[in-house]
Order: C-alpha cells, then sequence, then structure tokens
C-alpha cells in the first residue's frame, strides 16, 4: 500500500535526538527552547510559544483570547474538526457566518487548508471593525505572510515539518500568557497559579526532532511542491489539481470521487476525502445549507504526497486514475 502520508527521518533528526538522549533531556529542557526560536526565524513574530499538538495550539490561543462559556467564535465551515472542538472546549460556540457576528463574539479563526493561503485583507477588516481577535490556523500552510494575532501550527506526523505531534502559536502579544497557560499557569511562587492552566506541553525529543526537520526547511517544502506540479501536469483535463503557495497535500476534485478512492484503494493507493462540512457534524448541527462546503465534500480527495514518495510510485498512481477515467 502506498500510504497517502508518512514523515521523512535522516541523519539530520536522528542527530538531533541522539544528542537529547545523550544528554538526558527528554521532557523539558533548552532543546524547546532552540527549537521556538528556529521555527520562529520562519515565521518572522516576536515570540513562537511550542505546544504538544496543534488543537492545543488552537484551544490556548482561545483562553489567551479569553473566550469563554456564552461566547461566539467565527470559523469556516469546511475546515478540521479540530477547530470547532477547540471553540467548545472553552464553552463557546462556533458560528459559520458573518452575519452571526453579535456582542457575544470573540474571534475569528481563518483556516489555510493544504497549503493554499486564504487572502487576509477582508478578515482583518472584520477584526478590527468588530473588534475580534483574529487567529490563523495555519496547521495545513506553515509559510510566511501570516497576520493574525496569533497563528497555530501544527507538527503532526504527515505535516510538512513535523514532530510526530507538537504544535506552536507565533505571535507578537500573547507570548507571556500563552507560556503560563501550557504549564498549569505557574506563577513566580512555584505552586501559586492564578488562572485555570493546562499541561500542554512539548517535549524535548518532539523538539530535537524538529530541529532536524528545520535543517531541511527548504527542500521539505520544495519536495512537496514537486510532487504537487508533477500531479497536476500528468492528470492536466483529468482531474483538477488545487493549486496553493505550499503543498501540505495534493487536493484535487474528481468526477466519481467515491468510485476512483475504491478503485485507487483495490490498486494498493491510499488516499481522503475532503473534510466533511463542520455544520453537519452531529454535534454542531446547525440546521444550515451551505452548497459550497457540500459541493467540496462530496467532489475532494488527496493523494499521497510526502518527502520519500518516489517518481515511480507517483506514475503509478498517476496510471491507475487515467485508467479509471478511461474506462
Amino acid at each position: 500500500m502506498i500510504p497517502v502520508c508518512q514523515p521523512s527521518t535522516t541523519k539530520h533528526e536522528i542527530k538531533w535526538v541522539n544528542k537529547a538522549l545523550k544528554e538526558n533531556k527528554i521532557g523539558n529542557s533548552d532543546f524547546i527552547e532552540l527549537f521556538e526560536k528556529e521555527f520562529n526565524k520562519h515565521i518572522g513574530t516576536k515570540d513562537c510559544v511550542a505546544v504538544s499538538s496543534g488543537t492545543t495550539a488552537l484551544h490556548l490561543a482561545l483562553v489567551a483570547a479569553n473566550v469563554k462559556k456564552g461566547d461566539t467564535v467565527l470559523i469556516p465551515d469546511w475546515t478540521m474538526i479540530a477547530v470547532p472542538n477547540a471553540v467548545s472546549y472553552c464553552g463557546a460556540t462556533p458560528i459559520f457566518s458573518e452575519n452571526e457576528i453579535t456582542k457575544r463574539t470573540k474571534a475569528i479563526i481563518v483556516c489555510h487548508l493544504f497549503g493554499w493561503r486564504t487572502p487576509m485583507e477582508y478578515w482583518k477588516k472584520l477584526a478590527k471593525k468588530y473588534k475580534l481577535i483574529l487567529i490563523e490556523d495555519a496547521a495545513e500552510y506553515t509559510g510566511k505572510k501570516l497576520e493574525g494575532d496569533m497563528i497555530c501550527f501544527s507538527f503532526f506526523a504527515n505535516k510538512i515539518i513535523t514532530t510526530g505531534e507538537g504544535g506552536a502559536i507565533c505571535t507578537n502579544k500573547y507570548g507571556n500568557e500563552l507560556r503560563k497557560l501550557r504549564n498549569h499557569y505557574f506563577g513566580k511562587k512555584r505552586f501559586i497559579h492564578k488562572k485555570i492552566g493546562y499541561n500542554y506541553r512539548m517535549t524535548s525529543l518532539q523538539a530535537a526532532y524538529g530541529l532536524g526537520q528545520l535543517e531541511r526547511w527548504d527542500e521539505l517544502f520544495k519536495k512537496r511542491i514537486q510532487i504537487r506540479d508533477y500531479y497536476a501536469k500528468r492528470l492536466d483535463g483529468i482531474v483538477n489539481v488545487v493549486d496553493g503557495d505550499v503543498c501540505w497535500m495534493v487536493l484535487i476534485t474528481a468526477p466519481k470521487r467515491d468510485k476512483l478512492i475504491k478503485y485507487l484503494n483495490r490498486k494498493g493507493i491510499e488516499t481522503r476525502t475532503g473534510f466533511y462540512p463542520i455544520n453537519k457534524q452531529p454535534m454542531y448541527l446547525s440546521g444550515g445549507h451551505h452548497e459550497e462546503t457540500e459541493w467540496l465534500w462530496k467532489n475532494t480527495m488527496y493523494l499521497p504526497t510526502y518527502y520519500d514518495l518516489t517518481k515511480k510510485q507517483q506514475d503509478y498512481i498517476i496510471g491507475h486514475i487515467k485508467k479509471f477515467y478511461e474506462n
């Protein structure tokens, strides 16, 4: 089976992980601070706070934005379930339309999906008009030109830069508060806690692996773009390959998508559908009908995309997609 994604481990990652093990730094250590510093060089904000996952990054960003029970947060209807779940962790309610913004709305989460950067001017103006905190979910983007009050990243095993699990929040304003929140809100006096905090720390072993990945930043990004462009060239006129500033996974819109997925699976090729609309999830039923997200759910899927995918494997995948539509 050709997997839809897998991490790429080389001498760079092994070197850093071995260094952490040799120095007996497997929990909280300076490896985490170094990872934060090196990662933030690529993002360009004032501060970077590493956490245990992309989901905990979103949750802490919302907590730092003072989102609480009874509030609402504007999110897209087509995104990963982690986004509305993070809102729910705060006791707040996700909403899907700017027409639903009220005095109880505290924040906007803008999601950059599959490596495609959502244009930010409209959302910046909307946040300014209603005095809302602007949070960017860059779990599937990890690039520059990010402008929110807080920018949340995921380093899950299928991401362009990975630490296995893990995440980060980059910000110009909320760094000190986020650091307290991720570590039980410890104060200057060790066991005095002024607020509820969380155990959302990244480990040194994760940070060490990530430091190896950061040494390969350019090649990791470049390879996925090459994979996407090769799919686009060879499948032109057959399916639509979605473009983007960077490439997390190669997203396509495909006629007879469900049958194509089953066919490729029989040929040993793993794929994934696009996201299921949030307003149709059992716990978030809003009763609304969004034609765009309905169409995306029924017609999108993504193809194997990872650093070690060979040209031979890619040709095999492309060949079977062509055979499916020829038949």
